[in-house]
């Protein structure tokens, strides 16, 4: 594994103050100034027209941190384009997003779709973010393709267009700021294994709720589930899938239909961050919760507290937080001309929170501050 070292290539050396380790959610927000962010850094030359795991395999990797970067020397206008702002996941993104533009000095505009079914939706978006000339666009792309074109677009016209969270096969971004959803797949499904073999069993059932079918982090969800379960010591089978939009009534209802036919069967379910607390509710209302063990792909704070009431298992955490954080700053360093050469893809190195490792877990790492009003939009002087 390479040695970490501070990644320069983007920044001019600052000195960040440490800050503790970040009590449970109900804890008061750190100030607006953050230790540097476990990344790992991909160059080119990857694998063409891939995904971040496919970088991850075909590039050359060095694990790093990532610093904040220095104020901007102007007011840059940057666009984001979320899925939607629905679930918890998403208001942590823009908590980050408008604590950095406003440290950063620069003005953004976050812009959402209503869920993963608008694909139309966000393309009308780009089409106007592109056509208002923002500086900059960081698209969380509802499709793995399906954003492609959009996405040339706007490089034709000279904007420079960042990936946030949500990955895609375009060719024609500055940096892709993710995770490896791989690995979060990954990550889940080992819990589930461990804890597993503490309880004794010798075949593990599972049910998934991984999300809207064709998003790229579902798509990772799944492929690290299926990846982890064919290399396990124990006996793995997936019982069931079902797909939908992360709005919390449609996975309720998905995860009632679940367990009304396999519920006997199941012993863990794992399902997204709309989805994992969706399915408490069901679980009680079928007399299973005792049985069957909730586990989440990833964290917000609907689910940090679902884990410290019991309700939920665990989760892995894709740190949406830090993603933001490094999503508009490298923004703004590129913008900047300060780098001296870029990655291909940042990955934002993962976690695992439970009941164990709960009371010590960084969550200003992954969620929103207790006090935070969703806001989608910040300028420098007004805000």
């Amino acid at each position: 594994m390479p040695r970490l070292r501070i990644l320069s290539l983007f920044c001019l050396t600052l000195s960040c103050a440490a800050h503790s380790l970040a009590a449970p959610p109900a804890a008061t927000p750190a100030p607006p100034r953050y230790s540097p962010i476990p990344v790992d850094a991909i160059y080119a030359p990857v694998q063409p027209n891939g995904t971040a795991d496919d970088a991850l395999a075909s590039g050359k990797v060095e694990r790093t941190v990532f610093p904040m970067a220095a104020k901007a020397s102007k007011a840059w206008r940057i666009a984001f384009l979320f899925p939607h702002v629905k679930d918890p996941y998403w208001v942590a993104c823009s908590s980050a997003l408008i604590s950095e533009a406003r440290r950063l000095g620069v003005a953004i505009d976050i812009l959402p779709a209503t869920g993963y079914d608008d694909l139309a939706g966000q393309l009308q978006l780009m089409d106007e973010a592109i056509t208002a000339r923002y500086d900059a666009i960081v698209i969380s792309p509802i499709g793995m393709t399906a954003n492609n074109a959009s996405i040339a677009k706007a490089r034709a016209a000279g904007i420079p267009v960042f990936e946030l969270a949500n990955d895609s096969r375009s060719d024609d971004l500055t940096i892709k700021i993710t995770t490896s959803l791989r690995e979060m797949g990954r990550q889940a499904t080992r819990w589930v294994l461990d804890d597993a073999r503490k309880r004794g069993l010798k075949t593990v059932n599972l049910g998934l709720l991984p999300g809207p079918l064709g998003a790229g982090w579902v798509k990772g969800e799944v492929d690290g589930t299926r990846y982890a379960a064919q290399v396990a010591d124990l006996e793995v089978n997936i019982i069931d899938i079902r797909y939908g939009d992360s709005d919390a009534g449609e996975q309720a209802e998905l995860a009632s239909q679940m367990l009304a036919r396999y519920g006997n069967k199941i012993d863990y379910l794992i399902g997204c961050t709309g989805c994992a607390p969706a399915a408490i509710a069901p679980l009680k209302a079928a007399g299973l919760a005792g049985k069957i063990k909730l586990v989440a792909f990833d964290l917000t704070n609907e689910i940090a507290e679902a884990i410290r009431q019991g309700d939920i298992a665990a989760a892995a955490d894709t740190r949406a937080v830090s993603q933001a954080r490094v999503a508009i700053n490298a923004a703004v360093n590129v913008l900047e001309k300060r780098q001296t050469r870029l990655p291909h893809t940042l990955l934002i190195q993962l976690g695992i929170v439970d009941q164990q490792n709960f009371s010590r877990y960084p969550f200003d790492s992954s969620i929103a501050p207790d006090n935070y009003k969703l806001q989608l939009k910040y300028e420098p002087n007004k805000s």
